[in-house]
């Protein structure tokens, strides 16, 4: 699953307001053992891997400096990733990232110039690759005032379909509700039924349509908002739908 909203031009403003660690029971480090996938918040080491992954999933790749200034400076930003246990059986690309070694094998210069080709800004220690590669997916959202505002959500295009987005959505939601956000929103593409499903899912109910959103193609955006997050309707909903989903993806 991939879809985000197209927020370059509000992120330039929106750099001061809440922020807090994260420490739920879809992330590490009991689930590290539990499960097949787990979270962990986005941290400056991590956007090599981001940055492929984004590249793979949007016509319009956002810079990695883009994601270097929301985890750094935006205080009500807030980013994580999905991660691949041992568990789980390793299906992405493992040729990636440089690693340092090859650097000299390659003369130098030739391997830092087909680095630049690959927007790879270093070569990488085999402890630093060895992380990046067990990265699957990554979201983000802003928590303004009482909303939580889902801004982009991408998984591996090798690892969909093995439940990562809604992952990464349960965690964004959890976080939500412990900032006491009222209710979350989020933009999806017209085009994509299978975000939307997600969606429906846990609550979304389409709000709203803003013409022309994607500057990229054009294409319109549906505005989707949750039920109230502490409603008895949301409440149970999500329950049901996050125990479903960690038996799921639990290890034998």
């Amino acid at each position: 699953m991939t879809e985000r909203g197209d927020v370059e031009m509000e992120r330039q403003g929106a750099e001061d307001c809440v922020g807090a660690s994260y420490h739920a029971s879809v992330s590490s480090p009991s689930s590290n053992e539990t499960l097949r996938y787990f979270i962990e918040p986005m941290q400056v080491r991590h956007i090599p891997a981001v940055s492929a992954i984004e590249r793979e999933s949007f016509p319009s790749a956002w810079p990695s400096s883009a994601y270097r200034r929301e985890i750094q400076r935006n205080r009500m930003a807030y980013y994580i990733v999905a991660k691949r246990s041992s568990a789980a059986r390793s299906q992405g690309q493992d040729t990636r990232f440089p690693i340092t070694s090859e650097q000299h094998e390659d003369g130098g210069l030739f391997w830092h110039l087909k680095s630049l080709l690959r927007n790879d800004a270093r070569p990488f220690s085999r402890e630093e690759v060895g992380e990046l590669e067990t990265i699957v997916g990554y979201a983000g959202m802003w928590v303004m005032v009482d909303e939580a505002h889902v801004t982009t959500i991408a998984v591996d295009p090798t690892y969909r379909g093995e439940g990562i987005g809604e992952l990464l959505l349960v965690a964004l939601l959890d976080r939500s509700q412990e900032l006491r956000a009222e209710q979350a929103t989020l933009e999806v593409r017209v085009s994509n039924a299978v975000a939307q499903q997600l969606y429906w899912k846990y609550t979304f109910q389409n709000a709203g349509l803003r013409r022309r959103y994607y500057s990229d193609d054009g294409e319109d955006a549906l505005i989707m908002t949750t039920k109230p997050l502490a409603s008895a309707v949301f409440q149970e909903v999500f329950a049901h739908h996050r125990r479903k989903l960690l038996e799921r993806l639990r290890t034998d």
